[in-house]
């Protein structure tokens, strides 16, 4: 509950925060580390998401499965942040940033409420 309660809230702040900056025309500043980052997270989740389902078959674990549809989620994450950073550093769009971010919020929000109600992958 608690960390759904988090997610909700980091939902909330990601959302405000770009929404502002959208309406204020306020630019990022460019991070070449953040975006090093973002792309060293975009090719190492997948290589974990298959790490975690090959684990998670092996023991039949449901806990390790949900683990795994995670981190796929981290890694769609890393994408939208990469798209939003690249574009504002190669191209000076610096509206790709806070668009980047507003499209991560339904993800962000949808994991929150997983959280919160309860529900995992292995609910079925």
């Amino acid at each position: 509950m608690l960390i759904g309660g988090c997610f909700l809230a980091l939902a909330t702040y990601v959302g405000y925060e770009a929404a502002r900056d959208l309406l204020t025309a306020r630019p990022p500043e460019r991070s070449l580390a953040g975006i090093v980052i973002a792309v060293l997270s975009l090719i190492v989740m997948p290589l974990l998401v298959g790490a975690k389902r090959r684990v998670a078959a092996r023991h039949r674990s449901g806990a390790l499965e949900a683990e795994a549809r995670q981190t796929r989620v981290c890694a769609y994450l890393s994408g939208i942040l990469v798209l939003g950073l690249g574009a504002n550093a190669a191209l000076g769009w610096w509206w790709a940033d806070p668009i980047a971010a507003l499209v991560m919020v339904p993800f962000i929000a949808w994991e929150g409420w997983q959280a919160v109600t309860g529900k995992t992958c292995c609910d079925d």
